[in-house]
Parts: C-alpha cells; structure tokens; sequence
C-alpha cells in the first residue's frame, strides 16, 4: 500500500477556471479519505487528477515514494469505481471483473481465476455468467469494486459509488465498504456531496469550496469544530444555526435575548464586535415556558425525523432550529424558547472560528 502526496497542486480549465487552487493534501496509507463538499468545489476534479484522468495545471503528485504527476493512469497503480460503475453491458461479470488484467496481459487462465476468487469474496459468485443488466444496483456496485480489487492496486479511488443507489441499500452498501477497506487496508480516496456518508465512513474528510480544503480533519472535529461559518453550515444532516451578534457588557446580545459568553472567550471578544454565533439544533433544549439565556421565537415549522422533530422558530430577525423530542406536542404558532449547550456554542469573527481561549467550546 502507499500514500498519497500531493502540493500545490493546480488546475486550470480552458477560460480561466481554476478548478485546483494549490491545493497541498497528504492521504496516509491505508486512511479511508474522504473528499466532501458541494457541486463544483473541485473534488471530483482532484480525483480524477490523482488518477491521471486530468493532466495538471501545476504541482506534483506522489504516491508512495513515486512520483506520478506525468504518469499514465494506467501506470500509477490506482483503481478507479465510477459514480455509475462503467461496466461493459456486452461482457459477463467474469469478463467485467478481469479486464484491468486483460489490460495488463495477464494469462487468461490466471485473470479467471482471479476473477473467480475476487467474486467470492465479494459473494459474486452466483453472477459471474451474468450481464450487467441482470444485475442489481447493489450487486453492479459491488462488480465495479470486485473489478478495482482484482489487479490489487495500491490506491482506490471511489467517485461518489454510491450515489445511484436507493436509500436502504446505501447504507447497506456503506457499511460493507467501510468493512471491505478495513479488511483490504488499501488507502482509499472516496468523492462524495453527502456529508453523512462522508462522517461515517472516512477517518479524515477534507472539506472543499473553490478547489481549495476549507477543513482538513477527523469526523468528529469537522461536525464538533467547523473551521469557518462555511463547514459549518454545509456539514450536518441539520444545519447548524448562524446567528448574528454583537458583544455586550453583559454578553452576547441576539435580538432582545443575551446570551453568556461561554467560559474561555472572555478575554478573546471586544464590546461593541460583531460576531456569528454557532449552534447545531441537537445541540439545543426547547422549552415551552422563558428561560435565562434562550433564545425565542413563534413556532412555524414542525418537521418529522422519526425518533425526533425539527422544529424552526421565528425569531428577533432570525430563524433557530432545535431538534425535539418525538413527544414535544408542538402547533405552528406555538411560543417556544431554545437554551443552547453551553459548552457547544461556537464563535465566528469575519467568518472564521474564535479559537483564542482555554475552555473554548470543543
């Protein structure tokens, strides 16, 4: 196995568009990695660079201790599932399977073995005679992934694989590919939009906006400590609440609320300074009656999650979301109040976290 290296990395289309701006970004060997972000932040486009799909503007690429940058894809020891597998429908999956050795010459009698055995392991053994067309979303995926296997490359790439599955099956197929590279340990770049998959699957996500890495970091310190009111407000199955404020004497005033300075930041605010307060909605009480410190606002939508509710309040100028539980009755037009958890409160200057601190929120 390898790792990946790659600085200043850039890309430029025809026209001017940089869709790689200097990007300098280390993958480890064996990490499950993950590249998240929005539509046209560069991801796919860094994918396909580290692959040799797209020819760089500028910078270099290792992988392990050789330099690709110029390298052919086919000689840069990766393996590449697609976002809709590329399987060849006129080829059986034993055929599917085995290409990349065809590719590489490997003796037919050896590439279907190969292929036979790389089935079994991905329980594929009863479609090797089968098109792709006979075969599930669920079971085409896993040929596309039986397929990078087989020729045992030292890198995986997975652009957004699952993406054309439906929801159940994707977590099922999640599950089974987090287990699958921890069973492989092969270092895996994995492309995705979603940021839930993204959280459960990698042990480190870069978060990226204008091919740049906005957040390079572990799941838990991406969704506990966005670096900057943009991380912050795309990772979450449920936003995180961006609230204006100004520092006041007596803290921090939101509308006709005042809310504490959370412990550590005292002496990193100025009185009179404009800041964004940050806040997940799980990570706030609601209650039906006033109380010190909350926030509050006119109930306007309910939302069902199943084992709780998302409920949006009205508020000073602003709207606050608070997950509640399943058993909160709860009516638009209702009167509630959203206490935040202290010590999950977040401060934003000029778009980035307030670190500064001992006792900041972490």
């Amino acid at each position: 196995m390898a790792s990946i290296t790659m600085s200043e990395l850039v890309k430029v289309y025809p026209g001017g568009v940089r869709a790689l701006d200097s990007v300098d970004l280390t993958v480890e060997d064996g990490e499950f990695f993950a590249l998240l972000g929005p539509s046209g932040c560069g991801k796919t486009t860094l994918l396909r660079t580290i692959a040799g799909l797209e020819a760089s503007s500028g910078g270099t690429i290792h992988i392990g201790d050789r330099d690709v940058t110029v390298l052919a894809p086919g000689r840069r020891d990766v393996a590449m599932v697609f976002q809709d597998y590329a399987l060849f429908p006129h080829m059986t999956v034993t055929d599917n399977i085995a290409y990349p050795l065809r590719i590489k010459k490997v003796p037919t009698a050896e590439r279907a073995g190969k292929a036979a055995e790389t089935a079994a392991e991905l329980g594929l053994t009863d479609y090797l005679l089968r098109r792709p067309g006979q075969l599930s979303g669920g079971q085409q995926q896993r040929v596309a992934l039986a397929r990078a296997m087989a020729c045992h490359p030292q890198v995986f790439l997975f652009d957004e694989p699952l993406s054309n599955l439906d929801a159940r099956m994707r977590l099922e197929a999640r599950t089974f590919l987090k287990r699958l590279q921890r069973e492989l340990g092969v270092t895996t770049v994995f492309v995705t939009h979603d940021q839930a998959e993204a959280l459960a699957l990698a042990d480190r996500i870069a978060v990226m906006e204008g091919g740049r890495i906005r957040q390079l970091g572990t799941p838990k310190e991406v969704f506990h400590r966005p670096a900057n009111t943009f991380v912050a407000s795309f990772i979450g199955s449920t936003p995180m609440n961006l609230l204006d404020t100004v520092v006041a004497e007596q803290g921090l005033e939101i509308g006709d609320a005042v809310l504490p300075v959370p412990a550590g930041f005292a002496g990193a605010l100025t009185v009179g300074e404009k800041l964004v307060l940050g806040v997940r909605p799980e990570y706030l009480a609601y209650s039906s009656e006033p109380a010190e410190g909350a926030l509050s606002g006119e109930v306007t939508v309910v939302e069902n999650l199943g084992s709780a509710q998302l409920v949006t309040l009205s508020g000073e100028g602003a709207y606050i979301q608070v997950v509640v539980d399943e058993d909160t009755a709860l009516a638009a037009g209702d009167r509630g109040w959203a206490l935040p958890r202290a010590d999950r409160v977040l401060l934003y200057r000029n778009g980035d976290l307030v670190t500064t601190g001992a006792g900041a929120a972490g």
